[in-house]
């Protein structure tokens, strides 16, 4: 497995922006990335994933054309831009990487096996 560890959460109030790092070790950064949310009460849900390359990346329609995943191989890091966040967007949110070798998009939360400690992301109304 990979250890992950994400920072940059926080309080943000409705309409602003945050950006959640995921520092990843252990074995080789050689697998698609995801990050999940789960919101107080609800089940952890998909965000968003990235390919190995970084070239693809495929985003829950909650978040499509506010939210944009990138990486940097050399770095071992993933980040997350959450842009115009909504009062719904209040969860921790939490890195992952799929098992070594699966570079493509994945959605469900069985197809990682490495995860983060999670860092929460208010956002005030």
């Amino acid at each position: 497995q990979v250890q992950l560890v994400e920072s940059g959460g926080g309080l943000v109030q409705a309409g602003g922006s945050l950006r959640l790092s995921c520092a990843a070790s252990g074995r080789t950064f050689t697998t698609a990335m995801g990050w999940f949310r789960r919101a107080p009460g609800k089940e952890r849900d998909f965000v968003g994933c990235i390919t190995m390359s970084g070239g693809d990346t495929y985003y829950a329609d909650s978040v499509k054309g506010r939210f944009t995943i990138s990486r940097d191989n050399a770095k071992n890091m993933v980040y997350l831009q959450m842009n115009s966040l909504k009062p719904e967007d209040t969860a921790i949110y939490y890195c992952a990487a799929r098992r070594a070798g699966r570079g493509t998009i994945a959605t469900d939360v069985t197809d990682f096996d490495s995860w983060g400690q999670g860092t929460q992301v208010t956002v005030s109304s």
